[in-house]
């Protein structure tokens, strides 16, 4: 049953419970967001990624990725990027303007691989060739694994939240930017 949010900070909590949510359910939808970061020469790349971890407090999303992926350097180049989440259940896109940090190193780097190292997942940042590589051979050639990992987190400070929320009544959208709310024509 889908419940009436009616407050600024009503839907506040609700979309920072359910980014929460998100990083620990495997089938919930804004698990996987679309991440759109300026590319080389100014193009727009989107794709979709994994949310591996939400801080409230902070006001922070976080994604692994392979430290050789362009994605990286898209964002050593330009740290301002947008996730794009859309939930059936709720009727909600939320558009996130982030900018973005890179760690390929450090504590809190080496605390996720050791829980990731230890899962089928780990493969995805042991390959011998970086992600988009040209494959010379068929797939199972490329993905033979090394042993050096090339595992990075990228952590996303959210800076402003775009909320949609669509419904048979009539459509809501506000602007969240800390601690001030916006209402905007839908």
């Amino acid at each position: 049953m889908k419940q009436d949010f009616q407050t600024p900070q009503e839907i506040r909590q609700q979309i920072w419970k359910e980014l929460g949510r998100a990083s620990q359910d495997r089938h919930h939808a804004w698990r996987t967001p679309v991440l759109a970061t300026v590319g080389v020469g100014g193009a727009v790349n989107a794709r979709t990624v994994v949310l591996r971890g939400v801080d409230v407090a902070s006001q922070t999303l976080q994604i692994f990725t392979d430290r050789r992926s362009p994605k990286v350097q898209e964002i050593i180049n330009q740290p301002m990027a947008m996730f794009v989440f859309w939930s059936a259940r709720l009727n909600w896109q939320l558009r996130v303007q982030v900018c973005i940090a890179n760690q390929t190193s450090g504590s809190e780097v080496e605390a996720h691989w050791q829980r990731v190292q230890q899962t089928a997942a780990a493969a995805d940042y042991l390959g011998a060739l970086a992600p988009g590589s040209s494959c010379p051979e068929a797939f199972s050639a490329c993905a033979v694994p090394q042993q050096t990992n090339n595992f990075a987190v990228l952590t996303a400070q959210v800076s402003e939240i775009d909320w949609l929320e669509l419904g048979r009544a009539g459509h809501r959208r506000a602007r969240l930017r800390q601690d001030n709310w916006q209402w905007l024509t839908p």
